[in-house]
């Protein structure tokens, strides 16, 4: 399915917020803090009305995880039907993609990174071959690497380049037989959003 693919540094600037969690993303607000363009400078004086502010948090999300908008929308729809507050579900369905969980075991440098990995067919859940990056990731999955030299030579590389990440508690990473297990569903205060959920489900909920 089709992405986002242009440059993610305008995107950052744009918001003026690293969405994505890459230091590079820091290094480039610090130096060019206005948005992109000839106007960037003059963003910051714009007013926005309520639906615009609105949009801006749910366009925040949508990129950070990188999801198009049906994509998004069948995630949020998944998550109003589920019990409890819609916008924590939100936030725990994204969480749960198995692309976003490689990336906060560490696997990946980025969520992109992740998902090339996943593509080209690196990583089995509970030992079958999945390549669907936004395949749901449930309590007690065991997600490991494909039985061949390329894949686990190339994800000893990257966790040992992620080593600095902080861990997340509802992950048990192992570095030495190269799997991670789920050990429960993130909670919602365990998730630093990039963006107020809740403004989301105001949007949707029009």
């Amino acid at each position: 399915m089709a992405r986002f693919t242009g440059p993610k540094g305008k995107i950052v600037r744009r918001f003026g917020e690293n969405i994505f969690g890459q230091p590079k993303f820091d290094r480039l607000l610090a130096k060019k803090p206005h948005g992109p363009g000839f106007h960037g400078p003059n963003q910051g004086r714009r007013k926005l009305s309520e639906y615009g502010k609105q949009l801006v948090e749910k366009q925040k999300l949508k990129y950070a995880y990188g999801l198009l908008e049906r994509q998004f929308r069948i995630t949020f729809n998944r998550a109003r039907r589920m019990q409890g507050i819609t916008g924590d579900n939100l936030l725990v369905l994204l969480e749960s993609r198995f692309d976003n969980v490689i990336y906060r075991a560490g696997i990946a440098g980025s969520r992109d990174q992740a998902r090339q990995l996943i593509l080209h067919g690196h990583l089995k859940v509970n030992g079958r071959r999945v390549n669907v990056p936004s395949y749901q990731i449930s309590e007690n999955d065991v997600i490991t690497v494909k039985d061949s030299v390329r894949s686990q030579t190339l994800v000893r590389r990257y966790l040992e380049e992620n080593a600095s990440r902080p861990a997340v508690d509802w992950l048990a990473v192992s570095k030495d037989e190269l799997s991670v297990q789920v050990i429960r569903q993130p909670l919602r205060e365990e998730i630093q959003s990039v963006a107020n959920e809740q403004v989301v489900v105001e949007l949707y909920s029009k």
